[in-house]
């Protein structure tokens, strides 16, 4: 049996934080907000994940009038349901619908139109880990998603412009050492260049703790299955628990001005070791752990876990293509707002290059994929053409190689 409070674990081993960053700015700005989402309509896109689904218990909080959530996972949908209708003080407007669709098929962009309009549009959509980045088709997936995709869809939007649209962007934009970092920064451009015409903000932000697919979460699935857990020990982050990355995107998308880049104010002092999570969980869960000297021998000591021996642990040191040490949230060349929010910081003056200029930056990234010769390194060249500080960092290895 596994017993763990995972939110208290957070606020005392992982944010640190015993209530949520963001509690004061929300406070401040409780009846702005409550004007701007009240009984409005709200559109949710990639809201079944762990973000998406934070920012709609966010926004609910202020009773909007109808909403709309999109996203590839059916089975998230469902679940997602399931958690709003079955606490007993969550709001949940009479108009609440889910759909299994790609935001990039025409169906979507038949139920946008038909159903619209949507005052209030949020776009968590994306490829969002590290893993991601592989070979070239990997990558092109990766662009496809979170470049070609969301352009596309801010062309439905000029058509059907809503009073605020937000699409999340990460940490690993600002001086990008992955494809999966360049390939959010390029997203940030491409919205930038329509946010004279739509009002856009988005927002980077800190690793999500026990977010669906992370490290954390892992953990979890590695115990009910008595398998064992391995942890990159060099690798320090900036975290948010999952009611904090919620409720800085409704922060961004209500009260951000159009092309702002906000995220949180965290000092350096505040990142945190996936090594000293990994060993304040197992220390909370009551478990001993033996510390493994390789992938191997963590494994043979799986195949015969008894619920009294110590757990096997893996410390590794990270030697994948695009891992950075630490995580930065802007550049020494951002000009910086830091008055305007307790919590939040924000970027001003963001790249807006003409949509000429995008345009045909993407129209030469869709020729070379279409191509029949090209490899993972012309296309990171051809970013670097374009996102001048993406210092690729290439191993040669990839996360699907470790346990």
């Amino acid at each position: 049996m596994i017993s763990i409070d995972i939110p208290e674990f957070i606020k005392k081993h992982v944010t640190r934080r015993p209530e949520s960053l963001f509690l004061q700015d929300i406070e401040n700005n409780k009846e702005l907000l409550s004007r701007k989402i009240k009984g409005k309509s709200v559109l949710v896109i990639g809201g079944a994940g762990t973000i998406g689904s934070s920012y709609i218990k966010a926004i609910l909080k202020f009773e909007p009038g109808r909403l709309y959530v999109v996203d590839i996972n059916e089975n998230g949908l469902t679940e997602l349901t399931r958690d709003l209708r079955s606490n007993t003080n969550q709001y949940v407007p009479r108009e609440y619908l889910t759909y299994p669709m790609n935001f990039g098929d025409e169906v979507f962009a038949k139920m946008f139109v038909n159903e619209g309009p949507f005052e209030i549009v949020a776009n968590f959509a994306a490829h969002k880990h590290v893993r991601s980045e592989k070979d070239k088709y990997s990558i092109e997936a990766m662009i496809e998603n979170n470049v070609f995709k969301a352009k596309a869809f801010l062309d439905l939007l000029l058509q059907y412009p809503p009073e605020h649209f937000f699409c999340v962007s990460t940490d690993k934009a600002a001086n990008p050492v992955n494809v999966m970092g360049a390939s959010k920064k390029l997203m940030e451009e491409v919205i930038m260049a329509y946010s004279d015409r739509v009002k856009i903000t988005t927002a980077r932000f800190a690793n999500v703790a026990f977010s669906n697919g992370s490290l954390l979460a892992g953990y979890m699935e590695r115990l009910m299955k008595r398998q064992p857990v391995s942890c990159p020990a060099d690798v320090k982050r900036f975290f948010v628990s999952p009611e904090e990355s919620g409720q800085i995107c409704m922060l961004a998308c209500m009260l951000g001005q159009s092309g702002d880049i906000l995220f949180p104010k965290l000092g350096e002092e505040e990142m945190v070791y996936f090594r000293s999570i990994t060993e304040d969980f197992f220390n909370v869960m009551g478990r001993r752990t033996h510390k493994c000297e390789s992938e191997e021998e963590a494994r043979m000591k799986g195949d015969s876990l008894t619920a009294e021996a110590p757990y096997p642990v893996y410390y590794f040191v990270s030697d994948t293509s695009g891992e950075k040490l630490y995580e930065e949230f802007y550049t020494e060349k951002d000009v910086l707002d830091m008055d305007t929010f307790v919590s939040l910081g924000v970027v001003k003056n963001a790249r807006k290059e003409s949509l000429e200029k995008i345009n045909n930056t993407l129209h030469d990234l869709k020729n070379l994929m279409n191509s029949d010769y090209y490899d993972k390194a012309d296309i990171v060249n051809l970013l670097k053409n374009y996102i001048p500080n993406f210092g690729h960092i290439e191993t040669g290895k990839n996360l699907d190689q470790k346990m």
